[in-house]
């Protein structure tokens, strides 16, 4: 069985920094675990891409023994190019959405970041406030207002739910996939009362065990319903000039539809948009990477450059890069 492991190196004092050097090969995940069990709150460590990120996950597992204390959180991007067409997994918003709930709520722990995820504009904490839900049983809940709030949401009615962000409603049955849950969950009501929540097999449909309460989560990271569609319609129309109705995104989101890269059209939602940091309590402990410098500079390079070549697309304007995304002296500020 593996036991705990501890490298136990100095701590900075708040508001400096201290370098901590010859952690060669995975040496730095028991020191970064000792670091979190000698604090409160959270302790984000930034690392370099996707790879380096999973990678010192297996390592803080193979190190930890038990959960470590606050738990081990992962803040992954979309994993798509800055400005891509393309929607990011399920699976990752999902991950984004509840590692941004955790500390929303005043979670610590562990709090695994590549550099690119902080460099992203974000939804202010007040989109969980409005969107998040706890369901109990016991509760009284009215079926089909609770299936327009969902879809107002984010999530996709269908009639047999299978993947994260769907949802289906049969008479008194309620099957749903919460963003954030690894099991899908059916709500049996009683009239308008939460009889009983359980999980059930996506493939068999089957029931399985009960549960006390869920906590639902929105699948996107923008609001798609009437007050989220007026304002971006309204934020679209001043930003950009021309006609907006031979623009498809703008066509899609009046139709509360959500187009591939919607993403990047984040601040059009909001009056303000946030970035992790705003997630983050005053003294969380932020572990950065050897070369993130040159990690930090390639990447707003890559943004740059796919801004200049994305922009020449007169069906699809985009947002400027500082609206969008933080530069290194940004993030680091």
């Amino acid at each position: 069985m593996t036991q705990p492991c501890s490298i136990r190196l100095p701590l900075p004092d708040e508001g400096n920094t201290l370098a901590w050097g010859s952690l060669h090969g995975d040496a730095g995940a028991p020191a970064l675990l000792d670091a979190n069990e000698r604090r409160d709150g959270a302790t984000l460590v930034v690392c370099s891409d996707i790879p380096h990120m999973y990678r010192l996950e297996a390592a803080l597992r193979f190190f930890a023994g038990p959960e470590p204390r606050g738990g081990l959180h992962l803040f992954p991007h979309g994993e798509t190019l800055p400005y891509d067409t393309f929607a990011p997994h399920a699976d990752l918003v999902n991950q984004r959405l509840t590692t941004l709930y955790h500390l929303h709520t005043g979670g610590g722990g562990l709090i695994l970041a590549p550099w690119a995820a902080l460099a992203q504009a974000l939804p202010p904490p007040a989109f969980l406030d409005r969107f998040a839900l706890w369901l109990q049983a016991g509760q009284r809940l009215d079926p089909e207002s609770f299936r327009e709030r969902l879809i107002r949401s984010g999530y996709q009615a269908v009639s047999q739910v299978s993947e994260p962000g769907e949802l289906a409603v049969r008479g008194h049955l309620v099957d749903l996939f919460p963003a954030g849950s690894d099991h899908p969950i059916r709500i049996d009501l009683f009239d308008d009362e939460v009889d009983s929540i359980r999980h059930f097999d996506p493939e068999t449909q089957l029931t399985t065990d009960q549960v006390a309460e869920v906590r639902l989560l929105p699948a996107r990271e923008v609001p798609l319903d009437d007050d989220g569609i007026q304002r971006f319609r309204q934020a679209f129309r001043a930003r950009f000039e021309g006609d907006p109705q031979s623009i498809p995104v703008y066509r899609d989101v009046s139709e509360g539809l959500a187009p591939g890269g919607i993403e990047y059209y984040l601040p059009l939602f909001f009056d303000a948009a946030a970035s992790l940091t705003d997630y983050l309590t005053d003294d969380t402990l932020i572990a950065l990477p050897d070369h993130h410098v040159e990690t930090a500079e390639a990447w707003d390079r890559e943004v740059q450059e796919r801004y200049a070549v994305r922009s020449r697309d007169p069906l699809r304007p985009i947002l400027p890069p500082e609206e969008l995304f933080l530069d290194r002296e940004g993030v680091e500020q």
